[in-house]
Order: C-alpha cells, then sequence, then structure tokens
C-alpha cells in the first residue's frame, strides 16, 4: 500500500465513492464524491494525537464490533494516507455544536469542521471493479447460537483477535479473559446451503484449518475440533498443511454441526458450549463440549452489488456477484468493453487466485494502451434515418445504453463503442428503423435458403 501511494502514476482518491459513469471504452467519464474527513490531508502528521485526546467512542467496525474506536480515528492500521477520519454521527462537534478538543490539541492545525464533499471528474480509459466481498452474517442460523452465546465468533472476528494489532493484542480468550481449553471450529456456514448459498466459499476449508494452527501456537495444550463436510484442499502445498495439523493432534469430524447449546446434561459439560453433530465416518451422535466455537462463514456478494452493476453495466449471476464475459476464455472482462472484474468481485477466490486475476486484469488495460486502438463488434446495430420516426422506444429498452436521441435530427442513434448487436433495440422498434449490420433478414434467408438447396 505504501509503494502504491508514493507511485507518481497512481492517484489515490480514499475515503470516496463513484457516483457516475458515462461513456465508453477508451472514453470513461467518471464522476467520483470525495467524502470529507474533516482533516486536511496536505496538514496532517499523523501523529495520533487528536485520537489519544478524543473523548467519545464507538464500535470499531474493522474489528467487527469487538473493540472501540474513538470519533476521530484512522480506518485501520497502517492505513495509506496515515490521516484520520472525523465520525460525524458519533463527534460531539457535530451532535452538540461544542468540544473541539482534536481542534485544540493539532499542533498541525489540521482539524477542519467547515469541510464539505467535493466532487470529482475525471476521464479514463479502463476500469477495474474489485470491490471485494462481504462475510455471511450467520445470526439467521439461530441453531448455532452466533449473537446469543458469548463465546461463538465468525472466522473474521477470530481474525481480529488473533491479530496483534487487534482487540485483544493477539490474545485468544473468551469473554471472561480466561484462554479457551478446547475450541471447535465449523465449516461451511452459509456455503453449501440451500437455503442461504448454495455454492462453496472455497477460502473455508483453509482458512479453518489456518485457525487450527493459529491456536495450536498460541496455546499449545488446546483440544481443536474441526467439523467439516468434505475437505477441498485443492491449492499447491495444501493438502501437505491438511497432513500437518493431523500430525498436530487437531480432530477432525466429518459432519455437519446440528445446533450449539449450552445446556449440560453431564458435570464435564457445566460452564460448556456443546457442539451437536454426527460424526458420519463412525455412524453415532456426538456431543463435544468446547470454551469457544469459531463459524467459518461464507464469502456472499457485496450489499450494494446492485448499485454497482447498474452503474458499472454490468451483469450479475444467480448468487449476485458479477458476471464475467466468459468463464474460461474471458474471465476477467465484462460484456462492458473497458470494464473488468478481477477477484471476489465476481465470486470467492482465495489470495493466490485473486493476484492472478488482479494481474491479468492489470495486464488487459495496459495492453489496450499500448495498441492506441479498440476493435469493434462488426455485428452491431444501425438506423436507417430515412425510416426512424424519433418514438425513443428502442432507448429505453437498450441494456447497454448506447442508443441516444438527436434533438436536432429528431431519430435516434447509435454508439457503436456501446452497441453488443444483442437486437433488442431492432426487434421492438415499430418503424423497422433498426437492423443488424452484417445480420439482417435478408441475410439470414439468403443463408437458410443456400443450406436448402
Amino acid at each position: 500500500m505504501a509503494s502504491v501511494g508514493s507511485h507518481e502514476n497512481i492517484e489515490l482518491m480514499t475515503y470516496s465513492e463513484v457516483v457516475e459513469v458515462s461513456g465508453y471504452v477508451g472514453n470513461f467519464k467518471v464522476k467520483i464524491r470525495k467524502k470529507p474527513r474533516y482533516v486536511d490531508e496536505d496538514k496532517c502528521t499523523g501523529c495520533g494525537v487528536c485520537q489519544e485526546k478524543c473523548p467519545r467512542k464507538a464500535d470499531n467496525e474493522f474489528d467487527v464490533g469487538m473493540g472501540m474506536r474513538k470519533a476521530i480515528f484512522t480506518p485501520f492500521p497502517q492505513a495509506v494516507p496515515n490521516v484520520p477520519v472525523i465520525d460525524p454521527e458519533h463527534c460531539v462537534y457535530f451532535i452538540k455544536g461544542k468540544c473541539g478538543v482534536c481542534e485544540k490539541f493539532c499542533e498541525a492545525n489540521a482539524i477542519n469542521f467547515q469541510q464539505t464533499e467535493k466532487f470529482v471528474e475525471v476521464n479514463v480509459g479502463s476500469i477495474i471493479v474489485a470491490t471485494g466481498f462481504d462475510s455471511f452474517d450467520p445470526s439467521p442460523l439461530v441453531q448455532y447460537g452466533y449473537g446469543r452465546y458469548e463465546n461463538v465468533y465468525t472466522g473474521l472476528q477470530f481474525e481480529r483477535m488473533s491479530n496483534a494489532s487487534g482487540p485483544t493484542g493477539g490474545k485468544l480468550q473468551l469473554k471472561d479473559g480466561s484462554q479457551p481449553k478446547s475450541v471447535a471450529i465449523l465449516h461451511c456456514v452459509g456455503s453449501r446451503d440451500e437455503n442461504y448459498h448454495e455454492y462453496c466459499s472455497r477460502i473455508c476449508c483453509m482458512s479453518s484449518l489456518k485457525f487450527s494452527h493459529i491456536v495450536r501456537e498460541k496455546i499449545p495444550d488446546v483440544e481443536i475440533y474441526q467439523l467439516y463436510i468434505d475437505l477441498r484442499c485443492f491449492g499447491k502445498g495444501y493438502e501437505e498443511f491438511y497432513n500437518r495439523l493431523q500430525e498436530e493432534g487437531v480432530n477432525f469430524i466429518r459432519g455437519r454441526a446440528a445446533e450449539i447449546t449450552d445446556v449440560a446434561e453431564t458435570s464435564a459439560e457445566e460452564g460448556k458450549l456443546i457442539v451437536l453433530c454426527e460424526d458420519t465416518l463412525i455412524g453415532r451422535q456426538r456431543r463435544i463440549p468446547v470454551d469457544m466455537v469459531v463459524l467459518s462463514t461464507a464469502l456472499e456478494a457485496r450489499a450494494d452489488a446492485g448499485q454497482t452493476a447498474v452503474l458499472f453495466s454490468l451483469s450479475r449471476s444467480a448468487d449476485g456477484f458479477f458476471l464475467e464475459k466468459h468463464p474460461k476464455l474471458d474471465p476477467v472482462a465484462t460484456t462492458t468493453d473497458g470494464v473488468f472484474v478481477p477477484g471476489c468481485s465476481q465470486g470467492p477466490k482465495d489470495i493466490p487466485d485473486t493476484v492472478a486475476q488482479a494481474s491479468a486484469a492489470g495486464a488487459r488495460v495496459l495492453s489496450m494502451i499500448s495498441m492506441g486502438e479498440v476493435e469493434m463488434e462488426a455485428a452491431i446495430s444501425v438506423v436507417n434515418e430515412e425510416l426512424c420516426s424519433g418514438c425513443k422506444t428502442c432507448i429505453g429498452l437498450c441494456p447497454y445504453k448506447a442508443i441516444s436521441f438527436d434533438e436536432e435530427k429528431e431519430i435516434s442513434i447509435i454508439n457503436e463503442a456501446l452497441c453488443k448487436g444483442c437486437g433488442t433495440c431492432g426487434a421492438a422498434c415499430p418503424s423497422g428503423a433498426i437492423v443488424s449490420r452484417h445480420f439482417t433478414s435478408e441475410q439470414i434467408l439468403a443463408q437458410v435458403e443456400g443450406v436448402l438447396i
């Protein structure tokens, strides 16, 4: 991130969002809204005094609700640029009109409560949509007790707990501050499930195995249970890592957990979370008492994926992720020329696959820049100006926004760079003014006639 931030040919627009996109490949116009930080980026030195002195606290989103942050905060450790943001929803100055402690203690005079949002328009040739994913919220799976039992965590929460910069300073601990003596890790929570996500999230098996290794490293004598449906260790060195964990004494139980409860039936279960499951390898029902449960939750499309799809004229698959042009022959491109969707924006992927696709998208953009020209599709729609009545029926039907209206001539015109030759406009045109170039009715009938002869 630091290398990107200091690169002379890269301009970072952090704390910003795209609000409008128009144009076509080689000539996109992008409107960006830069939200106010209420901190001057040019003046701020990143000393952190303002955060130390701020009296107001709020839940830390980066710690997934496990820790607290100040009303003025740096979004995450090692953020680039290292400039804090003031949260107006929790800042006393914005709520009551007074306080200003951060402004008083800032020696660089970087605090500016009068900052407003700004809009910037940029012209770009290509766009890479790398919006990532959301983590599935397991609350609807009430049988797992997430949100009801204190020591049931998601995989993302476990990641933050085990991180040195996390809310516990990297210590694995229960709500009462003690170390767990037994941990259960449940695979496929929300994925491979007809009620939620039917697809495999791909990362769950290996991240769950990694969790076991972290727990064993931090607490050597802990008892670890892995409850899985199938182990899909498909990558380079993955199977070897699985074998290593078996040698470390991790208990693998083939079977999806049915329920997590705190109702004890024996003295050994008192004060424990009991995982109820069926071990399909031995054909028995089991009750496994543990201190902590980690849920490996599914990866799912971002909550605003629908809005993003409309903004960039993208298609989405049934699972909600963005749809690539071709899964094998063109896996990072989209049906909108010049727009690419690498990584988890188009489906669940692990880090190596995401990095490979990011490199592929970057290479595609560079190749287009080096060529200087773009080849267009031959079979696209054209308007016969003499027949067009100017009814504008085609404009609202075009899925690629390739049709506009010429007010002077009072006819529809088609942007050849945007048209994909789908034929929707030609089929709907009441005047028959729109035809597909190189794919007219006369040409099709001639082909049929030739075949029959």
